[in-house]
């Protein structure tokens, strides 16, 4: 489609002030102004109508593709070309769209002209000011620049803007450094231009200032000192505004401080991890119980640095299943083992430690240390036992009494009533002779059940190390002749000569006593008695075994009864009933047990376990 140009369109177009053509759809020119003519040396019924390529196709070939980008791409296009005719000079062509009524691209639009190096270069500078402002504004940086030569002092608008003074405002190097708040800042900004001009280093500090509004500011301060033949000739620096930034952050350090202080003063063991359960953050009853004297000290370290692995990898365990499920775990009864091997009882809850994402980074815990509770709870148990089993034994010694008081007291008073009744002088005597043994009987029952009441009463008796060797040897010495008489033989060489055990050292005389003795009573009347003692600790239990070869006892049949009182397995006429009643309970007085193993005709064999608590 060719374009139509009226007379009075080319008469206005050609008196234009500056190089213009414009240029059709098809790239061919269809007007130019007479300094068009005159800028490129053109005649004009030569270049009405030509293409624009046969015109810059060797002067300046970029003219074209320019012209196709605007209409492809319709916008302002500018670009610099060399001057042919002079090594000086460049020309700068500027395209743009020619829209017609209907807002659509019909051709193109070219203006030229001249630019100088000088001129590119100052053209170059304003568009750097225009950049620099503009990251100025955005970034709350003001520039500053000394000029040591003629002494003056440049200030950016971003510089007076920190400073709230007006843009009139003349400043001096003097009044510079007065604006920094007195004391530490303004003594630190003179030393630091001071250090930067004698030692030719930049410097960089965070200070305050007081602006000439009186507002306190805090600000970065920075500059670079540039000298030529080793003398200072400008001083460039910038200054930042970064009061927003360091109340923030001071914001934060006092909600951190006030979170570390309610942390240290509560009497909880808090700590947060990562997610490799790596400690964060402790706070200081974490540190005491930890015995580290900063919490450094913890920082970074997992369980398995600070406890026992199998109870590091339980906590491993609590803190992946809670990160994994995002469900807390409340007030679960947890058992720390310390790397010294000391254990402490926990109540411990188990947080997620959430991001922004709802996802899990850590875990936050709160432990309560229940040790003294934990003992308190098991003392009462222990306490419950006791009394449940003394309240036992109560019932039993008052059956026990009620019954052999009350069969005492019968035979006194049948045999009273026989002696009253009796005539007979002879039978008299015989009768008073049975009254005096029933009384020796009833002081024998009453010593006994004495022993007994001792023996339960006494719950808080003190127990010390014995040496089993040498305390064998002494009952061993006690029972000599009745050892001898009877061709008994102790068998305790194998027993170690520092074996030792806690207990009541009468008391276990006493048991001991009591079982050799039995073994010789209900010896095998096919063999002489041997006792055989062997003795074993297990941790916190001491075993003390006593095997004999006697006559043995038929558990089925008496188990249940064994160590009760005036309980008796053997037709014997020294045979009261009453050593075991009483061994058992010096044993259990002690804390301990007693378990028989017999078979009748071989013999038996009395354990007796020992418990010492850690």
């Amino acid at each position: 489609m060719k374009t139509v140009v009226s007379k009075n369109q080319t008469y206005l177009f050609r008196q234009l002030p500056n190089p213009i053509a414009v240029v059709n759809a098809n790239g061919e020119v269809v007007l130019v102004s007479d300094q068009w003519l005159d800028f490129f040396d053109m005649v004009w019924d030569n270049t009405i109508g030509a293409s624009i390529n046969a015109i810059f196709s060797n002067i300046h070939p970029e003219v074209t593709s320019y012209v196709s980008k605007c209409m492809d791409h319709p916008g302002n296009y500018s670009f610099t070309s060399q001057n042919p005719h002079s090594k000086d000079t460049l020309i700068k062509f500027l395209v743009k769209p020619w829209y017609d009524t209907n807002e659509n691209p019909t051709g193109t639009i070219i203006e030229a002209r001249y630019q100088t190096r000088q001129i590119q270069m100052e053209e170059k500078l304003e568009s750097f000011d225009a950049l620099l402002h503009g990251l100025s504004t955005i970034t709350n940086v003001g520039i500053w620049e000394y000029n040591f030569q003629n002494q003056k002092l440049y200030w950016s608008k971003m510089t007076k803007k920190i400073h709230e003074v007006g843009a009139d405002f003349e400043p001096e190097i003097e009044t510079a450094i007065g604006f920094y708040k007195q004391g530490y800042s303004q003594n630190t900004i003179a030393m630091l231009v001071h250090n930067a001009l004698e030692n030719k280093t930049p410097f960089k500090e965070c200070l305050q200032i007081i602006t000439q509004k009186g507002k306190e500011r805090w600000v970065i301060a920075a500059g670079q000192p540039y000298f030529k033949n080793g003398e200072a000739i400008r001083l460039v620096g910038t200054i930042q505004d970064v009061t927003d930034e360091i109340e923030t952050e001071n914001k934060i350090k006092d909600s951190a401080q006030l979170l570390q202080t309610l942390m240290d003063n509560l009497p909880l063991n808090i700590y947060v991890k990562d997610k490799d359960s790596r400690k964060i953050l402790v706070n200081k009853s974490e540190c005491d119980y930890l015995g580290a004297a900063d919490p450094e000290e913890l920082i970074g370290h997992s369980d398995f640095d600070l406890y026992d692995k199998h109870i590091a990898q339980i906590s491993r365990d609590e803190d992946v299943e809670v990160m994994k499920t995002l469900t807390p775990m409340l007030g679960r009864e947890t058992v720390n083992i310390r790397k010294d091997g000391s254990t402490t009882t926990f109540l411990t809850s188990k947080i997620p430690l959430l991001n922004t994402y709802g996802e899990a980074n850590g875990i936050i815990g709160i432990s309560m240390d229940i040790t003294e509770m934990k003992n308190k709870e098991n003392e009462l148990h222990d306490l419950i036992n006791v009394t449940a089993i003394q309240n036992k034994k109560l019932i039993n010694f008052a059956h026990i009494v009620s019954h052999n008081l009350r069969s005492h007291t019968s035979n006194f008073t049948m045999l009273l009533k026989f002696l009253v009744e009796e005539k007979d002088e002879n039978e008299k005597s015989r009768i008073i002779k049975m009254l005096t043994e029933a009384s020796n009987n009833l002081t024998d029952t009453l010593d006994d059940l004495n022993q007994v009441v001792e023996i339960n009463a006494n719950v808080n008796i003190e127990k010390e190390e014995v040496n089993i060797k040498q305390l064998i040897d002494r009952v061993a010495t006690n029972l000599w002749a009745f050892l001898r008489k009877n061709k008994a033989v102790l068998d305790y060489e194998t027993l170690n000569d520092k074996a030792s055990v806690n207990a009541v050292p009468a008391y276990l005389d006493s048991i001991l006593m009591n079982l050799f003795t039995n073994a010789v009573k209900y010896k095998h009347p096919d063999r002489d008695p041997k006792i055989q003692i062997t003795f074993s600790k297990n941790k916190n239990v001491s075993m003390i075994s006593v095997k004999d070869n006697g006559l043995g006892i038929d558990l089925d049949k008496h188990e249940n009864k064994l160590f009760g009182m005036y309980k008796t397995f053997h037709h014997h006429k020294d045979a009261r009933g009453i050593g075991l009643y009483i061994s058992k309970n010096q044993i259990e007085a002690m804390g301990g047990k007693i378990f028989v193993e017999s078979k009748v005709g071989h013999g038996s064999t009395f354990n007796i376990h020992l418990y010492e608590r850690e």
